[in-house]
């Protein structure tokens, strides 16, 4: 007779954690480490950040990324991500491969040339002088803490709640 209250304690507790995941990492990027490249489209010259998701599905190695307009990029295996320039003569409209190789798998995700066509967007400013990136905006290594304290609050209230009605069904059972 407990099967029942504990079973539905459980899917409530795996409803709860699946409501904490936030969109991007559900969706992912279409491959097998959440490999990213942004932005997708970009001018020839411009910077783009190289991404890998590093959680317990993720790579947890060191990740070798390659394409052919730019130079080969190794993330760190305590890191998630890099940047790096796209080289200036790639051709504009062209769309190409970034290859991905982390733990013996490889991935790929497109990247796409810009100005192909009649539309010529402006180049991007580049200002050396101007001082350096400082952080991710109030992330910790990448993660919202908002985020993480509601996936924690959320996972103390579910474990709180199994508990409470499992004593309560402990009790009502002894009567």
């Amino acid at each position: 007779m407990r099967a029942i209250p504990v079973a539905s304690v459980a899917l409530l507790g795996v409803a709860a954690l699946s409501a904490c995941v936030p969109a991007g990492a559900a969706t992912g990027s279409g491959s097998t480490f959440g490999f990213l490249v942004h932005p997708a489209t970009v001018s020839p010259g411009g910077e783009v950040t190289l991404g890998v998701g590093r959680g317990a599905d993720g790579c947890q190695g060191r990740v070798t990324v390659s394409s052919p307009v730019f130079d080969t990029v190794t993330i760190p295996r305590h890191k998630s991500s890099a940047t790096t320039r796209v080289d200036r003569d790639a051709t504009r409209g062209s769309v190409h491969r970034v290859r991905f190789a982390c733990d013996g798998r490889t991935g790929t995700v497109k990247l796409t040339i810009a100005g192909g066509g009649s539309h010529r967007p402006s180049p991007e400013p580049h200002h050396p002088d101007k001082g350096v990136h400082a952080g991710e905006g109030g992330s910790v290594a990448g993660f919202d803490v908002k985020e993480i304290g509601l996936g924690l609050a959320l996972i103390a209230g579910s474990v709180g709640a199994a508990y409470h009605l499992s004593r309560r069904r402990s009790g009502e059972d002894a009567a």
